[in-house]
């Protein structure tokens, strides 16, 4: 049924007994300030939540195709990819990175495994060379850099998040097992079967529906948002400060970094694809006759590969391949069996198994603030009804 609410600028289509979901959407705008969002979750295989609404950019309202930059869901694209490579037998999870990439072996790397990298345990967090943004277009280079890079740590024993080196790790891994580079790959591999607009590497002729990022409450300078001690730390800093990674003239609202394969972060999609691909992998794989992955890859995808707190950011975070998985801050929703990924500023987009769901919130105005609660109540309602 078609929805229109009388309150908030929110339109779209709910499924009759799926209009709470709609109302707390709604109160996203009315109650917490929200710009521009789309929410949409499927439904064992059936599109049952497709809402939007606010405004894409300055002057221009978010229509039903509007998409938007995912940042780290962009994480649970790839890992389809690895997943696929790994169902055919041409990636394997316990071999050395070294073996598909040699140059990677330099100063002591031989032993990072593939499975490593996957579950952010790879100890190469960050990039030590002086980076500009302009640098972050060009995947080459930044495949030479790691590759030469000595690590952080020793990867059997030190958990960080990876928030942008691990889209290059796999991206390199992906081109030279299979020929295609990640973006390619996941084009023709997933989102093509699945019918997603989704994109690691947005065509030109799209951009314009792409939506327009807008720093909001908590979103600080580094210089601002971390004290001198974490500057000072040169992990620290090659990860969050090299370059500062939402300076307030966002290199990611522009075409070059849309264009690029920033395979870590700089994913684009509409929330209505996200739930699509989310609904096949909450059912094994499968949906609409189209299966991606077979039950027993998807399973291997969930399974926990690392668990830790973050000794940067000191968040609890849990990891299978490449997908993150549930932790006690129930980011992902009320399901315990929870997985997916989250995206800086407030994107989540994920899969309840036990219930079939898949699901995604996208938006427009990034938050820092601990208190932002915009995916978390729509969440909690649709899992109410589905449960």
């Amino acid at each position: 049924m078609n929805y229109q609410s009388q309150s908030a600028p929110v339109e779209g289509h709910v499924a009759p007994g799926f209009e709470a979901v709609a109302e707390e959407f709604a109160r996203n705008f009315t109650v917490r300030g929200d710009v521009g969002a789309a929410f949409a979750a499927v439904h064992r295989g059936t599109l049952v939540v497709d809402l939007w609404g606010g405004m894409a950019a300055p002057g221009r309202p978010w229509q039903a195709d509007t998409l938007q930059v995912i940042y780290s869901g962009t994480k649970g694209l790839f890992a389809g990819c690895v997943l696929k490579l790994v169902e055919r037998g041409q990636l394997d999870l316990n071999a050395p990175v070294a073996r598909y990439w040699p140059e990677f072996a330099q100063n002591g790397k031989a032993r990072v495994l593939v499975r490593h990298v996957t579950s952010h345990s790879a100890g190469l967090p960050g990039i030590a060379t002086s980076l500009r943004a302009a640098d972050y277009t060009d995947y080459a280079r930044m495949e030479a850099l790691l590759a030469a890079q000595p690590l952080a740590a020793d990867p059997n024993a030190f958990h960080c998040y990876h928030p942008v080196t691990i889209g290059w790790l796999v991206g390199a891994l992906v081109r030279r097992v299979d020929g295609r580079t990640l973006g390619r790959f996941f084009a023709e591999e997933i989102a093509g079967p699945l019918g997603l607009d989704a994109f690691i590497g947005l065509p030109e002729s799209l951009e314009p529906r792409v939506g327009r990022i807008e720093l909001g409450p908590g979103m600080l300078p580094f210089d601002e948002a971390f004290g001198p001690e974490q500057r000072a730390d040169p992990v620290f800093a090659s990860i969050w400060g090299n370059p500062p990674l939402f300076p307030e003239e966002l290199p990611w609202n522009t075409r070059a970094y849309h264009a690029a394969e920033i395979g870590g972060a700089g994913g684009i999609a509409t929330a209505r694809s996200m739930a699509r691909y989310y609904g096949a992998m909450a059912q094994g794989g499968s949906i609409d006759g189209v299966e991606i992955l077979r039950p027993e890859t998807v399973a291997l995808g969930r399974a926990e590969q690392s668990r830790f707190m973050d000794p940067y950011i000191a968040e609890a975070m849990a990891f299978g391949v490449g997908w993150a998985l549930q932790t006690p801050q129930g980011r992902f929703g009320p399901a315990p069996d929870a997985f997916g990924h989250s995206g800086a500023g407030g994107s989540i987009h994920g899969g309840w198994p036990t219930e079939q769901v898949g699901f995604s919130y996208t938006m427009n105005q990034m938050r820092g603030d601990p208190e932002d609660l915009r995916s978390r109540h729509v969440l909690k309602r649709l899992y109410e009804i589905v449960r």
